[in-house]
């Protein structure tokens, strides 16, 4: 009986440790409708064929906007929220076939991860590397997808 209970509890905490990880993303269905872009966007000729809901790296950016860390430096705050909008932005276009928007939102990323750059000089050692560990996921995950964005 002790064997049936113990192998019962083993197999139930097996099945329960191999579920997969829940994604709390700030893109779920509720933040866009069901259109896929607007009525200006419809003629494009040239579409983003990567479904957004389902990348890995749209993904991880979206964690990654959800998990950024607070710093003491306000205005490097203030920048960052501007990163975290342009990456929303940049995942919303992607979604919705709207290239223009899409290099909106680069251009928007690009500025403001200069900004960030030349505030993370004020900072100490452990939150520049706190820093630079998001921003080059961020960008490495950016990269992924415009590559994967260029083969289609």
């Amino acid at each position: 009986m002790k064997r049936l209970i113990f192998f019962g509890v083993l197999l139930l905490i097996t099945f329960s440790c191999a579920t997969e990880k829940l994604n709390f993303s700030p893109l779920s269905n509720n933040f866009y409708s069901e259109a896929k872009g607007s009525d200006s966007d419809r003629g494009v000729k040239k579409s983003m064929d990567i479904n957004i809901k389902e990348n890995v790296n749209a993904s991880e950016i979206s964690n990654l906007i959800s998990t950024f860390p607070k710093f003491k430096n306000t205005g490097l705050n203030e920048e960052i929220n501007s990163l975290k909008y342009s990456l929303q932005n940049y995942l919303y276009a992607i979604d919705a076939n709207n290239i223009a928007g899409k290099n909106r939102a680069i251009k928007s990323f690009e500025k403001s991860y200069k900004k960030i750059q030349k505030l993370r000089q004020h900072l100490d050692k452990d939150d520049d590397e706190v820093l630079n560990r998001y921003l080059v996921r961020l960008k490495n995950n950016i990269s992924v997808i415009e590559d994967s964005l260029k083969r289609n």
